[in-house]
């Protein structure tokens, strides 16, 4: 196992009835901006109910923030926060929306232009403005962790960034609040959820035991719920696992002292900011073919994959792997999320897009080896068509 350091301040608030509570997590002289997405947060009475809960406090309001955030959106709410002199920020959606929110509060007390925040993947972020969430959609695990995906439209680039910072101070987590949520969205959760356990689990053998082990938990966890979870929306108990496995797949704790991959995520990042596909669904599209393309310096994971998560253990390693990667992809295929960029009416020609943008944001050397050059990212990307 690798060193590591593991630290994650978030305080969870997890379970019915709990929005109730910003009450006291919020400071009761805090000058509140509401960052949220669409229309459904006031349709489901979410927002209603984070009103009540903020009582006297100074609050204001800020929506529109897209699936994948974009900078032009966010510098709008930067702006806002800076002219109302607004001093904590309450984010309240899906990852998006919280992604949104970790800009914000880094590029409101940025001195320089606040694009450089995700061109230097967060390194230069001094100082943020605390903040909460409440959590309204279980995937990106967002909610407690670092991390933020933004995208600038007029040049196309969706770029990471990190910073310790950016952690929420607290995320209040209430399964109910993913009762109403389209089926399509509760698809891409599990598969977002599942794609970060993988990220962080399908390299190579450190004698992790415990990350092994809880990650496979967690995808267990995923592909047993999957059919409940689509089908019976107000189930609360398994919409209670399916917000909690999500939170877990991305907070540090399996990611702690092992390899980790992201070569899916980085590819899939390119594809969302060309073709505006949904960020789950993209990863559903590189996974299976990265893991093909990637199977002999993956090879060990893999056989532990298929053995531990979908109880393969005849035949060949080859046939073993084979298996893995097909349960994988059939896993996403049942879940109504397609594998293959044809599905999009994709062909040749994203192919090319993408190693261009992979190359204009530097993603040539992926994967926890280093060793996804753009040559082999064509090879995964063309394993896809």
């Amino acid at each position: 196992m690798k060193n590591f350091e593991f630290h994650n301040p978030t305080k969870i608030v997890f379970g019915a009835d709990t929005v109730a509570k910003l009450s006291r997590l919020v400071p009761d002289h805090a000058r509140v901006l509401i960052l949220y997405g669409g229309a459904s947060a006031e349709k489901t009475g979410t927002l209603a109910e984070v009103r009540t809960a903020l009582g006297q406090r100074t609050v204001q309001e800020f929506g529109g923030i897209e699936p994948n955030p974009s900078y032009e959106t966010l510098m709008r709410a930067v702006e806002h926060v800076r002219k109302e002199k607004l001093d904590f920020l309450l984010a309240v959606g899906g990852g998006s929306v919280i992604d949104g929110t970790k800009f914000v509060a880094a590029a409101a007390l940025y001195d320089g232009e606040p694009w450089e925040i995700a061109e230097r993947g967060g390194s230069n972020i001094k100082q943020a403005l605390p903040f909460g969430a409440v959590l309204t959609l279980p995937a990106t695990g967002s909610e407690m962790n670092a991390g933020s995906v933004v995208t600038k439209k007029a040049t196309q680039a969706k770029l990471a960034f990190h910073s310790a910072l950016v952690y929420p101070k607290f995320s209040v987590l209430d399964p109910r609040k993913t009762f109403t949520l389209p089926v399509s969205q509760v698809a891409n959760g599990l598969v977002d959820a599942f794609v970060h356990t993988t990220e962080q689990y399908l390299t190579y053998p450190v004698n992790a035991r415990v990350q092994d082990r809880f990650a496979e938990g967690l995808l267990q966890t995923l592909v047993e719920i999957a059919p409940q979870a689509i089908a019976s929306p107000d189930d609360y108990e398994t919409r209670a696992n399916l917000m909690w496995t999500a939170t877990l797949a991305l907070n540090g704790l399996i990611g702690a002292g092992v390899p980790q991959d992201w070569a899916t995520h980085m590819i899939g990042h390119e594809l969302t900011a060309l073709y505006d596909i949904d960020h789950a669904r993209t990863l559903a599209l590189v996974l299976p073919a990265l893991l093909d393309v990637q199977r002999e310096p993956k090879r060990a994971k893999l056989l532990q994959f298929g053995e531990r998560v979908w109880n393969i253990t005849s035949g060949s390693e080859e046939e073993r792997i084979d298996a893995a990667i097909a349960h994988t992809r059939a896993f996403f295929e049942g879940l109504g999320i397609p594998t293959r960029l044809s599905a999009y009416q994709l062909g040749q020609e994203a192919v090319e897009a993408v190693l261009k943008q992979l190359e204009t944001h530097g993603m040539t050397s992926l994967g926890e080896h280093r060793d996804i050059d753009l040559a082999r990212s064509r090879r995964i990307l063309e394993a896809a068509l």
